[in-house]
């Protein structure tokens, strides 16, 4: 659970960081999206 939360906490600030503009914030949402269902995918 630890290891989840600062995992989350590296992720929040990356997309803070990295999203300038609303265009940004919609294309890191969509690339986060798309991990975690890859991520899920695989774990089948």
């Amino acid at each position: 659970m630890r290891k989840l939360v600062g995992m989350a906490v590296v992720a929040a600030a990356l997309l803070v960081s990295a999203c300038n503009t609303i265009e940004g914030a919609g294309k890191d949402v969509s690339s986060a999206g798309d991990t975690v269902a890859k991520t899920a995918k695989g774990a089948k």
